[in-house]
């Protein structure tokens, strides 16, 4: 019973330590199945040894029974041929197939018992394998959607965010140059409206010469008078 034994040890094993200490919980998932896939192969075959010892056992004794009754016919046989001799030779080899078949009698019981209660352990065992083969896959989903869960959780929480804060730095950049082309921009305009007014100024003073200098002319019309504008109304 000590291969069972063994086996129960690895379906009872903490899976959750065994994760924590794995590196790669994929990867420890799926040898922990093979291993229990080889745990059942050998559990088989010890079931298979049992079943054939108690097979084995079984014939002897069926075959010690056939040779019991033979050895009683012939004591008949010797009997009725008046050979009182041959008849206790007879019952006396039936009395050595009598005790073989009252020794294997305990042996075989035991071996079938033994056979019985093996196979029902190996069921147990084909049962708990199903059940891992079943939970392995959402085991490794659940594990997928961990490993997903903890490198977003790290991107937002710093650890491995070196491009996110690259590109905010570059970002920022531009932005700054935008203000500053932005602000260059106004001084370059208020430049420009100063040397408009000035301009402006320029074109005043030009217009004033050229009166003064009609006038010298006498080229300049003559104003109209207010009384004459009364006069015509």
């Amino acid at each position: 019973m000590g291969l069972f034994a063994r086996i129960a040890d690895i379906f009872k094993a903490n899976v959750n330590d065994m994760l924590d200490k794995a590196e790669d919980p994929e990867k420890m998932l799926k040898q922990m199945v093979i291993e229990m896939e080889e745990s059942v192969n050998k559990a088989t075959l010890a079931v298979g040894n049992a079943i054939a010892n108690e097979k084995s056992l079984e014939r002897k004794m069926l075959k010690a029974r056939q040779q019991s009754d033979e050895w009683h016919q012939r004591a008949v046989q010797a009997i009725n041929a008046g050979r009182d001799d041959l008849a206790k030779a007879a019952l006396d080899k039936k009395k050595l197939f009598d005790k073989n078949i009252q020794d294997l009698e305990p042996t075989h019981t035991l071996a079938r018992d033994t056979s019985v209660k093996m196979r029902q352990q190996l069921d147990m065992l084909k049962s708990k394998l199903d059940e891992a083969r079943t939970r392995q896959s959402t085991l490794i989903a659940r594990s997928q959607a961990a490993k997903a869960q903890k490198e977003i959780s790290q991107a937002f929480s710093g650890v491995g965010s070196d491009a996110f804060s690259k590109f905010e730095r570059f970002e920022g950049k531009v932005e700054q140059l935008e203000s500053q082309a932005e602000a260059f921009g106004q001084l370059a305009g208020e430049t420009t409206s100063l040397d408009e007014q000035f301009r402006q100024l320029e074109t005043s003073s030009t217009d004033a010469d050229l009166l003064a200098l009609k006038a010298s002319m006498g080229k300049l019309p003559p104003a109209s008078s207010p009384d004459t504008d009364d006069d015509a109304l």
